[in-house]
């Protein structure tokens, strides 16, 4: 199975836990040796934040803003190719080309931020549709894709099943709220209906739920399924 996994800077590392890394690093592990060609993609999480917070106070405009966010994404990347080890490519990728290459060369492939402008959640539905990936991922803190923010509305509803059309359509007014949550940003979620990729999203923050959910499709969270999407032969043997 190919796959890419977006893990956010928040999952992967909130407060810099060598263990969490490690942990997510030995997840990654089980699935290349399971036979999949593993690719990931890190966000920046609340370290991003804090760098564009203290910057936006000192003049930065939005490119430079955006520019910080990526380099951190980047060293939230180099954090898991130190726990890969040999696994991993030596450095982030910073483009998808060099992130392919690392995939034909039978290496998991990191990288972080690409340019302004997109988030890391695009950035991993422009990979997954770059390699013709089988199943995107989408490790959050927040277990699948809901009607509201359910850290602020006890009443919000889980989607078990969407296709990429309805990601869009639920995607898309959150995108307009400031006071609003998507576990994934509307640019991504055009790319998955564009590319019509089945993705997963879900709470990333315990590793081996990411593997349940890659080698068998056993998961808490939300599938988005396009039209006439066959499940990965693997999730039936």
């Amino acid at each position: 199975m190919n796959v890419v996994i977006s893990i956010g800077g928040s999952v992967l590392a909130p407060d810099l836990d060598p263990d969490r890394v490690t942990a997510h690093a030995e997840a990654i592990e089980e699935l290349s040796e399971a036979g999949c060609t593993v690719g990931i993609v890190v966000g920046g999480g609340g370290v991003a934040r804090e760098y564009i917070g203290t910057a936006r106070e000192l003049g930065a405009n939005e490119v430079q803003l955006d520019q910080l966010g990526i380099g951190v994404t980047r060293l939230n990347a180099r954090l898991l190719i130190a726990a890969l080890g040999q696994r991993a490519t030596l450095s982030p990728a910073e483009d998808y080309d060099g992130a392919a290459e690392a995939l034909r060369r039978g290496e998991v492939s990191v990288m972080g931020g690409v340019m302004p402008g997109q988030t890391t959640d695009a950035v991993a539905a422009a990979f997954a549709e770059a390699v013709d990936a089988d199943l995107l991922v989408y490790a959050t803190s927040a277990n699948g894709v809901y009607d509201a923010d359910p850290n602020v509305d006890a009443d919000a509803k889980q989607y078990g099943r969407l296709s990429p059309a309805e990601l869009v359509d639920i995607v898309l007014p959150m995108s307009r709220d400031a006071g609003a949550s998507a576990p994934v940003d509307l640019l991504a979620a055009k790319i998955i209906d564009r590319g019509n990729l089945r993705s997963i999203v879900l709470d990333g923050t315990n590793p081996s739920a990411l593997v349940d959910a890659v080698l068998e499709g056993d998961h808490d969270g939300t599938d988005v399924v396009p039209e006439a999407c066959a499940e990965p032969a693997q999730w039936g043997e």
